[in-house]
């Protein structure tokens, strides 16, 4: 079993690599990276719905600092993958609960979820030179939320993107 966890560790590491990598296509004017962007996600969501059956959530306890991470971020870039993204978040909820998960994952995760959000850490686009947030459950609250999840600051966290 240790093997087996070595290799679930390389391999998750090794698929936010890629994430990673590819993310630029995401959002790419031509539709043949958008497709290569979706391909990719698609693969890493439908693997981490494997590992999740299997493992259950995979803990950093389980598979690593690093690796868990990736885990997360496979979760958080499956986005045409609900069912799966659902599942990750019903995990990492008990994860958190007991300790062994990140509140701060969890709360960018369920974000990603939500038709609105509750942290403000998802990012719609970009107007008058700011990047603007989808919207929140309760905008006027985003920073208190966010402290309680151990983020920082909305203009500090968008101080920290790109602006078009």
């Amino acid at each position: 079993m240790v093997y087996d966890v070595a290799a679930l560790a390389v391999e998750l590491t090794e698929m936010a690599a890629a994430d990673h990598r590819s993310a630029v296509r995401a959002n790419s004017e031509d539709p043949a990276e958008q497709l290569a962007w979706r391909r990719l996600t698609a693969r890493h969501g439908d693997r981490l719905g494997e590992i999740m059956a299997e493992y259950g959530w995979p803990t950093a306890e389980l598979v690593g600092e690093e690796a868990a991470r990736a885990a997360w971020l496979i979760a958080q870039h499956a986005d045409r993958q609900l069912d799966i993204q659902r599942r990750a978040l019903h995990l990492m909820r008990e994860a958190v609960s007991a300790g062994r998960a990140r509140p701060r994952e969890l709360a960018f995760l369920r974000d990603r979820t939500l038709v609105k959000q509750i942290y403000g850490t998802q990012i719609a686009g970009v107007k008058d030179g700011l990047p603007v947030p989808w919207p929140c459950e309760e905008p006027e609250r985003v920073d208190e939320l966010r402290a309680e999840a151990g983020i920082e600051p909305f203009d500090e966290y968008v101080a920290r993107f790109p602006v078009a």
